[in-house]
């Protein structure tokens, strides 16, 4: 490894994929513009398609390539577009960026409102804290709006457009809770309060012989979706 070395992360949403300043291309383009100003040696470019920044880094595909690339001293830098490429849950952020940080790995954030973050610097290092606070508060927010339509619109009766939510489904144009679904969903909190990792929660699911609504085993990424649908269901802690 040289002292240049540098790997790039990209990632999209499903629901970004088709939004100007977020694709993969647009992210690609400007990670290798940034390499080329700052003369890093881009060794190697990893990146995760439709997986959601609530899924821990480590438990992404390409996310797990890029902390694997870093535990073997490969690189010394690490650059991505924005810090919610990488992470939203400040806790992750700040453990996983704290072991770079101990191996002497940088990371780059090359788009901050038209300016750059780099913790290699003490300021650098003061930002990367303060936006992952920022982010955590975020994604905090948007649970809690959901959560509070939701149950603003069961509490009415209103029937959801589309497919019901998780652990929910339509009852003569009414809400109400699937109780084998709300079972899952405790089942994965659980889980997860375990320290199960996605893939090893879905292992777990398809051990005791639980599908998904389509009668499909579930993946990493499926059980990503019913992460997130604990968090918004209200009902499952």
């Amino acid at each position: 490894m040289t002292g240049n070395a540098a790997i790039a992360y990209l990632r999209v949403s499903t629901a970004e994929q088709a939004e100007q300043g977020v694709s993969l291309d647009a992210q690609r383009a400007a990670v290798t513009a940034y390499c080329a100003m700052r003369r890093l040696d881009l060794v190697a470019v990893v990146e995760d398609a439709a997986v959601s920044a609530g899924t821990p880094l480590a438990d992404r595909p390409g996310g797990a390539e890029l902390v694997g690339a870093v535990a073997r001293r490969r690189v010394a830098h690490v650059v991505a577009f924005k810090l919610d490429r990488l992470f939203r849950d400040a806790a992750d952020c700040l453990t996983v960026t704290g072991e770079w940080d101990r191996r002497g790995v940088a990371l780059h954030l090359v788009d901050l409102g038209g300016a750059t973050v780099d913790t290699s610097t003490a300021m650098g290092r003061f930002f990367l804290t303060v936006l992952a606070g920022a982010a955590e508060m975020e994604r905090t927010l948007i649970r809690e709006r959901t959560r509070m339509a939701l149950a603003h619109k069961r509490a009415k009766g209103e029937r959801v457009s589309g497919e019901a939510p998780f652990g929910y489904r339509f009852d003569g144009g009414r809400v109400v809770e699937d109780a084998a679904e709300q079972r899952t969903l405790a089942l994965v909190a659980q889980l997860r309060r375990d320290g199960l990792s996605l893939r090893k929660v879905a292992a777990e699911l398809t051990r005791r012989g639980v599908r998904t609504r389509r009668g499909t085993a579930y993946s990493g990424q499926g059980v990503q979706g019913l992460v997130a649908a604990v968090g918004k269901s209200g009902v499952v802690k």
